[in-house]
């Protein structure tokens, strides 16, 4: 890595760990098609402890999820076994009750109508469903304290089981799509989510720390989530974890990892499948997985509104770069002010984790915090500080 860099990114994690209003702690790293090219950790794994954040500090990484759930379902249809144009039905029966939100009663009850068709693979790998998370949607919020749904961190299959906010394929709407495509592939399998993940990306790709359950290793590296007030106070929430063993593997939002397990998969897609102990996915089907799906529907991605702010902030990536959807990342479809090139692949997850993959350029990288609401005042800007001057530096 070029010096200069390499000094400017240990710089800008510690201004962004040691300034007032900062984060705790971060880590980060950056990779090629061979290995990770930076590797820096700064602050703590939590508030008021001296536990240095160190690079395999285990967070819980939320969304970032997806993208190794929706790997596997391009496994099966590379094997002929799925197809995007299947109904979710044909796997699983339940997702055929779910029904379209027509408004409220008087009462405050839920109206509600049969789809005007059934759901798809594909919908559910571009979020096109109509399914939404109840911190994005106001609606799914009353919807789901009108019929006691669980929150989705409950790790249930009920928290998944809610309404449609249109009908499928009308509109991008993000919310708990994959984790009915993981049961999929569950049906399909055979096997719980997190062992199918563990015998066909984890081995593979030589992937540890990581899974639905924490290790006693990795419970001992964990970085514990904080809340920021409205004021900017940082309060430490130890005992915020997701629920272990969960009652359900979800492939939306369940797995923990160390960000370098992560880079390892980043790794692999920019080898288009290649992982150092076999093939994940053959060239071909990478290439379709990055491929923009929601072109063909004339839809596009936009921001997201908050309905509960203790867990999110209302924003948008990159607003006034037009942005698509593949299998199961965004898409910007031109340059991003950042750098990355067209056709580039990147998410995030819920405690203000970021990634992305320019298989154009054969570089990818992930930034880490353990911070509530999303979109968080400081470590997204650093994020995208961060991603900037990777570019600028090349």
């Amino acid at each position: 890595m070029n010096p200069q860099l390499e000094t400017a990114l240990d710089g800008l994690l510690q201004q962004t760990t040691g300034r007032h209003g900062g984060v705790p702690g971060v880590v980060a790293m950056v990779s090629d098609r061979n290995a990770n090219t930076y590797e820096g950790a700064a602050g703590v794994r939590q508030m008021g402890h001296d536990a240095p954040m160190t690079t395999d500090s285990v967070f819980a990484i939320f969304s970032t999820t997806k993208a190794l759930t929706a790997t596997l379902a391009m496994q099966l249809i590379e094997e002929g076994r799925l197809r995007l144009s299947d109904e979710a039905g044909r796997y699983v029966p339940e997702i055929d009750q779910l029904q379209v939100l027509d408004g409220f009663d008087a009462e405050g009850q839920p109206k509600t109508r049969a789809p005007r068709r059934r759901i798809t693979v594909n919908d559910l790998m571009l979020h096109a469903s109509g399914l939404c998370y109840e911190f994005f949607s106001a609606d799914d919020l009353k919807f789901r304290t009108a019929r006691n749904i669980p929150t989705v961190v409950s790790s249930s299959f009920e928290s998944v089981r809610t309404v449609l906010l249109h009908d499928p394929g009308e509109a991008w709407t993000y919310g708990v799509n994959i984790d009915w495509l993981g049961r999929i592939v569950e049906q399909l399998r055979g096997q719980r989510l997190g062992e199918v993940m563990r015998q066909r990306l984890f081995e593979p790709l030589g992937m540890v720390d990581i899974g639905f359950r924490m290790s006693e290793s990795m419970k001992a590296r964990r970085a514990v989530i904080h809340d920021r007030a409205a004021d900017g106070k940082l309060t430490p929430l130890p005992d915020l974890v997701l629920p272990d063993p969960p009652a359900m593997d979800m492939g939306g939002h369940g797995l923990y990892a160390t960000v370098g397990e992560y880079m390892k998969f980043i790794r692999m897609l920019l080898n288009g499948g290649a992982g150092p102990n076999g093939r994940v996915l053959k060239a071909e089907t990478v290439d379709a997985m990055a491929q923009d799906g929601l072109k063909a529907l004339g839809l596009s991605v936009g921001g997201w509104t908050s309905s509960i702010p203790s867990l999110s902030n209302t924003g948008e990536f990159f607003p006034g770069t037009p942005k698509g959807w593949s299998y199961s990342f965004m898409v910007n479809r031109e340059r991003t002010p950042s750098g990355r090139s067209p056709g580039s692949l990147m998410w995030t997850g819920l405690a203000n984790s970021f990634f992305w993959i320019d298989r154009s350029a054969g570089l990818g990288g992930y930034w880490a915090t353990q911070i509530l609401p999303f979109q968080d005042a400081a470590s997204y800007p650093a994020f995208v500080e961060f991603e900037t001057l990777v570019y600028h530096h090349r």
